[in-house]
């Protein structure tokens, strides 16, 4: 199966952001606490887009008095262990919220969830109404396997307006001008980057970024097609010592190995002024709104899409992200919850106040022909800019933790997460890395 059949990658609609890699201290009750015969949903927690799911949930039980969905919520990584153990043990929830990409393809391999295929046949009214990029991610082998819901969700360098004014200077239209940047940054005791580094996940943005920019897409494509020995291209050694280069000029933080994505605290470095710029999701807009004070709505936050390289090959149009969150029916459901979940999937996003919640919370939803209702959101500017952002795009490659198998990419965040410490050397990165190409 080709990348552009699986990921949909090539992009002609507005489309952006929800990951939420939220903050409760771990698993939080959406109401209801199990009831006997419910269909039951573990979604992500933590502002701004739990409450819409909990929202959603409360409606959607609200208004089917005989049937109900009770809901859990989860901090994201303890959510990615969660329900890798819960499914292989046949006990995950009625509704299996995911990423599509590899670790989808694994839970089909696995028989732990439904073939859709029928059903979004039957149901075109629903599946017309979805932006038919986000369906790549969700489908393998030519078959569906989950529906697309929220919305997507390119990855956004975000910086400090403010901190840019203290040092006299503009945002970054190269990367050479952003290694310029570093040391202007650093003399003034501002960190030019915050990053949360224990989360993996964080520091693999800026090598997917860089070796998009400085190769183009085609070299992750030959990994992910499972070619012999993809990761050998100069380009990738390129890629990783520019990283490595980044980390001993102080580019990033100090301590940014133990801080978490989880705990938002990254992004509370970039609102506080503590550091000048942030390489994350389209969610972060969501959250710094939320826990930022008026920081964004006093104007002080900016954002762009990450600049080109200079002499790098890639388009500097293209983005990376999830190009859609997904929810699956567990294939250990019963009929009553399946039939439950279904009637879930008619309705979510179709509602007019969940898509004004969304997009009042900074996201563009995974739906067709939306543009028009933009102009007057509450964050009009930065909803217009992500849709601008991934309508415009060449390429949206989904995040290469969710395009891989689980085995691939745990391997991927490990030997990430030493390269940014310093632990390997490129050559030692490709060199494990090449070793699980198609496991």
């Amino acid at each position: 199966m080709k990348r552009r059949d699986l990921l949909g990658l090539s992009v002609g609609a507005g489309a952006a952001a929800a990951l939420a890699a939220c903050g409760s201290s771990g698993p939080s009750n959406g109401g209801g606490g199990n009831t006997a015969g419910a269909a039951t949903y573990w979604g992500l927690s933590g502002p701004p887009s739990e409450p819409l799911r909990r929202a959603a949930i409360d409606r959607f039980n609200a208004a089917n008095p005989d049937t109900r969905i009770d809901a859990l919520y989860f901090q994201n990584d303890a959510y990615k262990q969660k329900i890798k153990t819960s499914l292989g043990a046949g006990e995950g929830p009625s509704m299996v919220f995911n990423w599509g990409g590899g670790g989808l393809k694994t839970y089909v391999e696995a028989g732990q969830v439904d073939d859709l295929t029928d059903w979004f046949a039957q149901n075109a009214a629903v599946k017309d109404k979805i932006i038919p990029a986000s369906f790549g991610a969700a489908t393998v082998n030519g078959k569906i396997y989950a529906r697309p819901v929220e919305s997507m969700s390119p990855i956004v360098l975000f910086y400090n307006k403010k901190l840019f004014d203290q040092i006299g200077a503009q945002p970054p239209q190269t990367y050479g001008e952003i290694l310029d940047l570093v040391p202007k940054f650093n003399a003034k005791g501002i960190a030019p980057f915050s990053l949360a580094g224990q989360s993996r996940w964080t520091n693999m943005m800026w090598v997917e970024f860089l070796l998009d920019r400085t190769a183009g897409s085609e070299v992750f494509d030959r990994v992910f097609a499972g070619e012999a020995n993809a990761w050998s291209d100069p380009a990738v050694l390129n890629t990783l010592t520019k990283i490595q280069d980044l980390v001993r000029a102080d580019g990033f933080i100090k301590g940014f190995s133990s801080i978490t994505a989880d705990s938002n605290a990254d992004q509370a470095l970039l609102y506080t002024g503590k550091a000048a710029m942030l390489l994350h999701g389209s969610w972060s807009y969501g959250i710094q709104k939320a826990t930022g004070g008026d920081f964004v709505p006093s104007g002080a936050l900016g954002y762009m899409n990450f600049p080109p390289v200079d002499g790098g090959k890639g388009d500097s149009s293209n983005v990376v992200g999830n190009p859609g969150l997904y929810l699956s029916i567990s294939s250990k459901a019963t009929d009553a919850q399946k039939d439950v979940a279904k009637k879930f999937f008619s309705t979510t996003l179709a509602e007019d106040a969940e898509f004004a919640s969304w997009v009042g919370a900074g996201y563009v939803p995974v739906l067709k022909g939306t543009d028009a209702q933009f102009a007057a959101a509450p964050n009009a500017d930065f909803i217009k800019f992500v849709s601008g952002t991934v309508s415009q795009a060449k390429v949206f490659a989904q995040s290469w933790d969710q395009a891989l198998s689980p085995t691939a990419a745990e391997n991927l965040l490990d030997n990430i997460a030493k390269l940014f410490q310093l632990q390997v050397s490129p050559q030692q990165w490709v060199d494990s890395m090449n070793g699980v190409i198609g496991k």
